[in-house]
């Protein structure tokens, strides 16, 4: 099905609150877990690695125990549905949310937008997840709580106050003719 050339405003509004919600779970997860630990990883007797009390945990951890960290793990959840609302965004969850069961109990929509800006945004909010997560699995101590925190300040901006970062950047780009070009008119 082809991209509509408009939608209702209100939507991506309504995606970035729930996403919002989840990143701010995946923030506090990731501020808790092994990102921020100093000291001990694991347990020794299942053959934890012990680490001096002085330094990160996180460059000490297995594999296993970076991946099963639970805030690399919603985050991940978080950076799938973004390459979801990237790749198919008709078919996104929160948007047929949205379209199945909020849309028809609101009034009409009023406003409509271009729906390039919010998939752009949807990329943007992918490609600061996926650094977290990228600099989590290398040891990186700190990084998925500060992409997590990074990404919850831009869909709560978007979700209180109508402000898409993501969006914004489009524009930039798109007056700078990086972004957004049409093709040539058809002879």
């Amino acid at each position: 099905m082809p991209e509509p050339s408009r939608i209702d405003a209100r939507g991506p509004r309504f995606a970035a609150s729930i996403t919002a919600v989840l990143l701010l779970v995946a923030t506090v997860l990731a501020l808790v877990g092994i990102s921020t630990r100093r000291g001990a990883v694991g347990f020794p007797a299942a053959g934890g690695v012990a680490v001096s009390p002085d330094m990160w945990a996180l460059p000490a951890a297995s594999f296993t125990e970076r991946v099963s960290d639970p805030g690399f793990l919603l985050l991940l959840i978080v950076a799938l549905l973004f390459v979801w609302g990237v790749a198919w965004p008709r078919s996104a969850p929160w948007g047929a949310l949205y379209r199945r069961i909020v849309q028809p109990r609101l009034a009409p929509p009023t406003e409509f937008e271009d729906p390039r800006p919010p998939r752009f945004a949807q990329g943007v909010g992918l490609f600061v997840t996926a650094v977290g997560l990228l600099l989590h699995l290398a040891g990186v101590p700190w990084a998925l709580p500060i992409a997590a925190a990074m990404a919850f300040v831009a869909a709560f901006l978007n979700a209180a106050f109508g402000l898409c970062l993501g969006c914004q950047l489009y524009l930039v780009l798109q007056r700078a003719g990086l972004v957004g070009r049409r093709g040539p008119a058809a002879a």
